[in-house]
């Protein structure tokens, strides 16, 4: 059964760590060229690769990432 995702990041306290981007099995997320009111590069998700695995969830230290995913 295949399932896309999506997910949700709460800009204004994403540190911009990037341990979501280097856990990410399909290389859905990056870090923005912009940043947000703390001055940190944010992460977010790039194209429709997101298969809703929930690891960015899991290892981001702040827990400000929500997974959402659909059978398709």
């Amino acid at each position: 059964m295949a399932f896309k995702g999506a997910i949700d990041i709460d800009k204004e306290k994403c540190k911009g760590c990037a341990v979501c981007v280097a856990n990410c099995p399909t290389a859905s997320i990056q870090l923005s060229k912009m940043v947000n009111n703390k001055g940190y590069h944010y992460a977010e998700m790039v194209g429709e690769g997101c298969i809703g695995c929930s690891s960015c969830a899991i290892v981001c230290p702040d827990s400000v990432i929500s997974v959402y995913r659909i059978k398709i």
